[in-house]
Protein backbone atom coordinates (compact mmCIF):
# COMPACT_ATOMS: atom_id res chain seq x y z
CA UNK A 1 0.00 0.00 0.00
CA UNK A 2 0.97 3.26 -0.92
CA UNK A 3 1.58 5.94 2.05
CA UNK A 4 1.66 9.36 0.06
CA UNK A 5 -0.29 12.11 0.97
CA UNK A 6 -2.48 13.47 -1.84
CA UNK A 7 -4.39 16.81 -1.42
CA UNK A 8 -7.83 17.40 -3.16
CA UNK A 9 -6.95 20.21 -5.14
CA UNK A 10 -3.78 18.48 -6.83
CA UNK A 11 -3.68 17.23 -10.11
CA UNK A 12 -1.85 14.01 -8.67
CA UNK A 13 -4.67 13.26 -6.54
CA UNK A 14 -6.86 12.44 -9.25
CA UNK A 15 -4.05 10.00 -11.30
CA UNK A 16 -3.60 8.44 -7.72
CA UNK A 17 -7.46 7.52 -7.69
CA UNK A 18 -7.73 6.16 -11.26
CA UNK A 19 -4.36 3.92 -10.55
CA UNK A 20 -5.70 2.53 -7.01
CA UNK A 21 -9.40 1.74 -9.60
CA UNK A 22 -6.91 0.31 -12.04
CA UNK A 23 -4.92 -1.62 -9.60
CA UNK A 24 -7.75 -3.13 -7.34
CA UNK A 25 -9.62 -4.67 -10.45
CA UNK A 26 -6.15 -5.72 -11.95
CA UNK A 27 -5.76 -7.73 -8.65
CA UNK A 28 -9.27 -8.69 -8.88
CA UNK A 29 -8.63 -9.98 -12.08
CA UNK A 30 -6.27 -11.92 -11.66
CA UNK A 31 -7.16 -13.34 -8.51
CA UNK A 32 -10.86 -14.99 -10.07
CA UNK A 33 -8.28 -16.54 -12.90
CA UNK A 34 -4.74 -17.74 -11.41
CA UNK A 35 -5.97 -18.39 -7.91
CA UNK A 36 -8.11 -21.45 -8.47
CA UNK A 37 -5.38 -22.60 -10.88
CA UNK A 38 -2.77 -22.46 -7.90
CA UNK A 39 -4.80 -24.17 -6.05
CA UNK A 40 -5.83 -27.03 -8.11
CA UNK A 41 -1.90 -27.31 -8.99
CA UNK A 42 -0.91 -27.26 -5.37
CA UNK A 43 -3.85 -29.79 -4.37
CA UNK A 44 -2.10 -32.51 -7.24
CA UNK A 45 1.44 -31.63 -5.62
CA UNK A 46 0.24 -32.41 -2.24
CA UNK A 47 -1.47 -35.82 -3.90
CA UNK A 48 1.45 -36.67 -5.63
CA UNK A 49 3.55 -36.72 -2.65
CA UNK A 50 1.30 -38.20 -0.64
CA UNK A 51 0.65 -41.21 -3.49
CA UNK A 52 3.98 -42.47 -3.09
CA UNK A 53 3.51 -43.54 0.73
CA UNK A 54 0.00 -45.22 -0.80
CA UNK A 55 2.57 -47.00 -3.22
CA UNK A 56 5.24 -48.16 -0.77
CA UNK A 57 2.38 -50.37 0.62
CA UNK A 58 3.03 -52.78 -2.42
CA UNK A 59 5.77 -51.18 -4.57
CA UNK A 60 8.36 -52.36 -1.34
CA UNK A 61 7.58 -55.43 -1.57
CA UNK A 62 7.09 -55.94 -4.97
CA UNK A 63 10.38 -54.49 -6.18
CA UNK A 64 11.96 -55.99 -2.65
CA UNK A 65 12.81 -52.17 -1.51
CA UNK A 66 14.03 -51.91 2.23
CA UNK A 67 12.83 -49.07 4.20
CA UNK A 68 16.17 -47.22 3.30
CA UNK A 69 15.92 -47.69 -0.27
CA UNK A 70 12.58 -46.31 0.26
CA UNK A 71 13.18 -43.47 2.33
CA UNK A 72 16.59 -42.73 0.40
CA UNK A 73 13.91 -42.41 -3.02
CA UNK A 74 11.37 -40.53 -1.00
CA UNK A 75 14.17 -37.82 0.05
CA UNK A 76 16.14 -37.15 -3.38
CA UNK A 77 13.10 -35.21 -4.59
CA UNK A 78 13.78 -32.72 -2.68
CA UNK A 79 17.51 -32.72 -3.08
CA UNK A 80 16.49 -32.09 -6.88
CA UNK A 81 13.84 -29.46 -6.07
CA UNK A 82 16.30 -27.52 -3.59
CA UNK A 83 19.20 -27.61 -6.54
CA UNK A 84 16.93 -26.42 -9.35
CA UNK A 85 14.39 -23.99 -7.33
CA UNK A 86 16.71 -20.81 -8.16
CA UNK A 87 17.65 -21.55 -11.68
CA UNK A 88 13.59 -22.22 -12.52
CA UNK A 89 12.47 -19.50 -11.02
CA UNK A 90 15.23 -17.79 -13.10
CA UNK A 91 13.54 -19.41 -16.51
CA UNK A 92 10.20 -18.28 -15.22
CA UNK A 93 11.49 -14.83 -15.62
CA UNK A 94 12.81 -15.43 -18.76
CA UNK A 95 10.14 -17.35 -20.88
CA UNK A 96 7.15 -16.25 -18.82
CA UNK A 97 4.99 -17.79 -16.24
CA UNK A 98 2.01 -18.76 -18.55
CA UNK A 99 5.11 -20.74 -20.51
CA UNK A 100 7.26 -21.73 -17.47
CA UNK A 101 4.58 -23.23 -15.05
CA UNK A 102 3.44 -25.31 -18.34
CA UNK A 103 6.27 -26.97 -18.76
CA UNK A 104 6.21 -27.69 -15.15
CA UNK A 105 2.86 -29.11 -15.60
CA UNK A 106 3.51 -30.96 -18.62
CA UNK A 107 7.21 -32.52 -17.17
CA UNK A 108 5.90 -33.08 -13.76
CA UNK A 109 2.87 -35.43 -15.49
CA UNK A 110 5.37 -37.07 -17.93
CA UNK A 111 7.78 -38.09 -15.09
CA UNK A 112 4.30 -38.74 -13.02
CA UNK A 113 3.49 -41.18 -15.48
CA UNK A 114 6.83 -43.02 -15.63
CA UNK A 115 6.86 -43.68 -12.12
CA UNK A 116 4.75 -46.36 -13.30
CA UNK A 117 7.74 -48.00 -14.97
CA UNK A 118 10.16 -48.34 -11.77
CA UNK A 119 11.78 -51.52 -11.82
CA UNK A 120 14.49 -51.03 -9.84
CA UNK A 121 16.51 -49.14 -7.25
CA UNK A 122 17.97 -46.35 -9.87
CA UNK A 123 15.10 -46.15 -11.89
CA UNK A 124 13.38 -44.99 -8.79
CA UNK A 125 15.93 -42.80 -7.61
CA UNK A 126 16.49 -41.18 -10.88
CA UNK A 127 12.80 -40.48 -11.68
CA UNK A 128 12.16 -39.06 -8.05
CA UNK A 129 15.22 -37.06 -8.63
CA UNK A 130 13.87 -36.03 -11.87
CA UNK A 131 10.66 -35.31 -10.63
CA UNK A 132 12.13 -32.89 -7.59
CA UNK A 133 13.97 -31.47 -10.58
CA UNK A 134 10.60 -30.96 -13.12
CA UNK A 135 8.65 -29.65 -9.93
CA UNK A 136 11.56 -26.80 -9.27
CA UNK A 137 9.94 -23.44 -9.14
CA UNK A 138 6.63 -24.12 -8.38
Amino acid sequence: MSQTTTYAGSAGGARNASKSTIETSTIRAISWRLIPFLVLAYFFSYLDRVNLGFAALTMNAELKFTPLIFSWGAGIFFIGYFIFEVPSNLALEKFGASRWIARIMVTWGIISALMALVSGVTSFYVLRFLLGVAEAGF
